[in-house]
């Protein structure tokens, strides 16, 4: 049957939107810049089975992680599902908040905050599960969960468990993690038991029909003047964050450097964050006396008295972002004490006794964390004048001063000559470069970061730079 062009509603552009709506894959990812039509896609993909024969066993759950945050894709819903479907109904009451087609079909808008929100869907049967803003979930716990309710007891329906996501958020890292890093845009990922996953990248330049009706919208993004927002917002870039904490004083060329060796006059010492369920993070720094070194490309160069050199690092987790390991804490100081053998032996120094998170040395029954860890790090009971770590400064205000102090720190790293001590980060340490660079302001108080983003490391690092200070004296270090 030909159909009449006068009376297509919406079909998908070339590209992107087409790409989308043909995925045979299980698990996609509609990724990109603003603008390319995702959420729209996000939508047809489920409409484009209504009135399959399918009936009641076609029902769908799009997801956001605020209530709010379904106001402009329920609108969108209504532009274009009251006009392709006029007998369908949108059911407005916050119990119901669903589309619902006369042969059957639902569509469900909800939101899910919490990892405990997974039991609210337990046992339930839903062939198609959207994702709106990837991004807006701090992990990949809920979205993972999730993932065994995308499933139907009919046979031949198809099953479907599809997102949309910018580059920016408290979830960017296991996003980029999970679906950014592995391949290129349009390349299956199969993970170790067979599942499949890929991701589509989606262009402004795609959205023929935006660019016309609004060509001050392209102009808009074109004229920003913060490159990396820019690169964000118009490219669709993953390796920067718009609007970041770091973004504009962080540059990878000039602040992630190769290991040279440190004179074994430097101060070196460890910092630390506990996790437990949650990453803990430790971090061994060489701060600058104001000596000359000489660099990996064999240049000389004398930093500034007090500049902080990362160069090594132990990141406590599972493999998955923000997720912890869950150690014992007489563990992690028998393996720390290893990791420290390394170091010592490689620049010939004593490792001092640095900042670690103050929540390690409440007593719980006569026995703190930080006493277990010494434990395990000296092989015995130790005393408290034994500690290997000291407390942090976590007094009112010291979070956001942590962070403006690192924000100069990276600024200054950036002039040459160098004027003030800066803050360098050795290669090797790829949990802070991975991490680090990328993460986001707090939407309610852009002074801080946003808790709920993988900032483990940040934590660690903020610890270690509010206990700096320019030493005054060189100080000889014998080694252990």
């Amino acid at each position: 049957m030909k159909i009449n062009p006068d009376s297509v509603i919406w079909k998908p552009q070339a590209g992107s939107q087409e790409l989308f709506l043909s995925c045979p894959v299980f698990e996609c990812l509609y990724e990109g810049t603003r603008g390319p039509g995702k959420t729209d896609g996000l939508l047809m993909d489920f409409a484009q089975h209504i009135g399959q024969g399918y009936g009641a066993a076609w029902r769908g759950l799009l997801f956001r992680r605020e209530y709010k945050e379904l106001a402009d894709v329920v609108t969108k819903s209504k532009k274009w599902f009251s006009r392709i479907f006029p007998k369908a109904r949108f059911l407005e009451s916050q119990s119901e908040f669903k589309w619902r087609w006369e042969t059957g079909e639902e569509l469900l808008f909800r939101t899910v905050k919490r990892v405990d929100d997974y039991w609210n869907y337990h046992g339930h049967e839903y062939p198609w599960i959207g994702w709106e803003e990837l991004t807006n979930w701090p992990d990949s716990k809920l979205y993972m969960d999730m993932m065994s309710v995308c499933r139907s007891s009919t046979p031949g329906l198809p099953r479907k468990y599809r997102a949309t996501a910018n580059p920016y958020g408290v979830g960017h890292n296991w996003v980029k993690a999970r679906f950014i890093d592995p391949a290129p845009p349009g390349n299956i990922i199969t993970d170790e038991k067979g599942r499949e996953r890929v991701r589509l990248h989606g262009n402004i330049y795609e959205n023929k029909i935006l660019l016309e009706a609004d060509p001050d919208y392209l102009l808009t993004l074109q004229s920003i003047t913060d490159k990396n927002k820019k690169r964000a917002w118009l490219f669709g870039d993953w390796d920067i964050v718009a609007g970041g904490m770091f973004d504009d004083v962080f540059q990878r060329d000039v602040h992630v450097i190769k290991p040279f060796q440190i004179p074994s006059s430097w101060y070196f010492d460890r910092s630390f964050d506990w996790g437990s369920s949650k990453p803990f993070s430790v971090g061994w720094w060489a701060e600058s006396d104001g000596s000359q070194v000489t660099l990996a490309n064999g240049k000389q160069y004398t930093f500034p008295r007090g500049t902080l050199f990362r160069i090594a690092e132990w990141y406590g987790w599972n493999g998955e972002p923000n997720e912890g390991c869950k150690m014992v804490s007489e563990e992690i100081g028998k393996t720390l004490r290893e990791y420290e053998k390394l170091i010592t032996q490689k620049y010939s120094c004593k490792i001092k006794p640095g900042p670690a998170d103050s929540s390690i040395f409440n007593e719980i029954d006569g026995d703190s964390i930080a006493q277990k860890i010494n434990s395990g790090y000296h092989g015995s009971v130790v005393k408290k004048n034994r500690n290997i770590f000291t407390t942090a400064n976590k007094a009112p205000g010291s979070r956001k001063q942590g962070w403006e102090i690192l924000r100069t720190r990276l600024s200054a790293s950036l002039k040459q000559p160098m004027e003030n001590p800066g803050i360098f980060v050795f290669d090797n340490c790829t949990q802070w470069v991975r991490t680090f660079p990328v993460l986001p302001r707090d939407s309610k108080d852009p002074e801080d970061i946003d808790t709920l983003a993988e900032d483990h490391i940040a934590d660690e690092t903020r610890y270690r730079v509010l206990a700096s200070r320019n030493i005054s004296r060189r100080v000889r270090v014998s080694g252990v």
